[in-house]
C-alpha cells in the first residue's frame, strides 16, 4: 500500500501537535508520562509559582500544578501533583517554606500517617513557615507609611541644606568656604616660604647630607673592624675570668683561704681588738710614766729604777 503525500503531511502535523502539547506541559512542570495525583490546600497570600517543588523530607516529590484566587474566600488556593507511589493521610500538612535565600519557595508535605487515607482531590490543612509570609504582609502594609516618612525626612534635610547656602551669618556656608579660602592662601604663602628656605639652604642641606654619609661608611668601618677583631674569644675569656672570680669570691664568703679566714675569723679580731687596746694602755702609760721606759745620765750615773706604780725601786747595801 503506497502512503500517499496528504497522509504524509497529516501524520508529521498530528506528530507535531502531540510534541507541542508534550513541550508545552513540561516547560509546566507536567510530564504526561508520569502517573500523578493531584491534591489542593490554601494560603492567605501567594508565595509560590508554578512549577514549584513539592518535597518530602528535603527530597522531591512534586510540582505545583496552579494557582487560583478564590474570590469568595479570599484565600489562595494551590493545586499541586504529587507520585501516586507517595502515600499519606488526610491530617498531614502542606508547609510554605523558603528554599534559599533566592531560591524562591516551596511546599513541604508533613507526612502523618494517622486517620484516614488522603486521596486525590483532597484539600490538606496548610501551614506557612515562620517569618516567610507574616513579613511579606507587613512590608506590604508598611511601604506607604515609610515613604512617606523618608519624603518628610528628606525633604526637611532640603530646607536645612538650603538654609545653610543662604545663610549670611558667622555659621553660613559662604562663610565657612571663605575662611577656607583663607586658609589655603597662609598654607600656600608657608609653602612658598618653605620652598624659598630650602633652596636659600641647599648648600648647607648637601653638607649635613654628605657629612652624614660620612658619618655611615665611618659607622660601617667600625662594625667590620669590630667583626674583625674576634671579639667572641675575648668574650669568652673575659667569660672565664669572671667565672674564676666567682669562685674566688665564693670561698672568701665561705671562709676559706687566709683572706677567708681574715674575714670570717672572729678570733683574729678579738686578738687585734686586745692588742689594739694594750698598745693603747701602753701609749698612756708611757706618757704618765716615762722614766720607767726612758733612762738618761750625763755623766755615766747609774739610772734609777722604777716598779710598776712609779715608785723608786733601792739598791740593797
Amino acid at each position: 500500500m503506497k502512503i500517499t503525500k496528504e497522509v504524509k503531511t497529516a501524520i508529521l502535523v498530528l506528530l507535531g501537535i502531540v510534541l507541542f502539547i508534550f513541550g508545552f506541559n513540561y516547560l509546566k512542570g507536567k510530564n504526561l508520562f508520569e502517573s500523578n495525583d493531584l491534591y489542593y490546600t490554601e494560603f492567605d497570600y501567594n508565595g509560590l509559582s508554578t512549577s514549584s517543588v513539592v518535597t518530602v523530607k528535603g527530597n522531591t516529590v512534586g510540582k505545583v500544578q496552579e494557582i487560583n484566587y478564590e474570590y469568595k474566600t479570599g484565600k489562595t488556593r494551590v493545586a499541586f501533583s504529587v507520585s501516586d507511589q507517595l502515600k499519606f493521610s488526610k491530617n498531614s500538612i502542606v508547609k510554605l517554606y523558603q528554599t534559599g535565600l533566592m531560591g524562591g519557595n516551596a511546599l513541604a508535605i508533613l507526612i502523618s500517617n494517622d486517620g484516614e487515607q488522603a486521596k486525590p482531590g483532597d484539600v490538606l490543612k496548610s501551614k506557612v513557615e515562620v517569618g516567610l509570609i507574616t513579613s511579606l504582609s507587613k512590608n506590604f502594609s508598611g511601604v506607604s507609611t515609610d515613604l512617606n516618612a523618608t519624603l518628610k525626612t528628606t525633604d526637611t534635610l532640603l530646607g536645612n541644606i538650603n538654609k545653610i547656602v543662604i545663610d549670611e551669618s558667622d555659621r553660613g556656608l559662604q562663610q565657612t568656604i571663605a575662611e577656607l579660602n583663607t586658609t589655603l592662601k597662609s598654607f600656600k604663602q608657608l609653602s612658598n616660604s618653605a620652598n624659598g628656605l630650602i633652596s636659600k639652604n641647599d648648600e648647607n642641606i648637601a653638607i649635613i647630607l654628605e657629612n652624614f654619609k660620612t658619618t655611615s661608611q665611618n659607622l660601617s668601618q667600625l662594625s667590620a673592624e669590630l667583626k674583625e677583631a674576634n671579639l667572641d674569644d675575648t668574650l669568652k675569656k673575659l667569660n672565664t675570668t669572671v667565672v674564676s672570680l666567682n669562685t674566688v669570691l665564693s670561698g672568701i664568703e665561705n671562709g676559706e683561704g687566709s683572706m677567708g679566714k681574715l674575714l670570717k675569723d672572729d678570733s683574729l679580731y678579738s686578738n687585734l681588738e686586745g692588742a689594739s687596746l694594750q698598745l693603747e694602755q701602753l701609749l698612756q702609760d708611757m706618757k704618765l710614766n716615762p722614766k720607767r721606759y726612758v733612762h738618761f745620765s750625763l755623766f755615766g750615773k747609774k739610772p734609777k729604777q722604777y716598779d710598776a706604780d712609779g715608785n723608786e725601786i733601792k739598791e740593797k747595801d
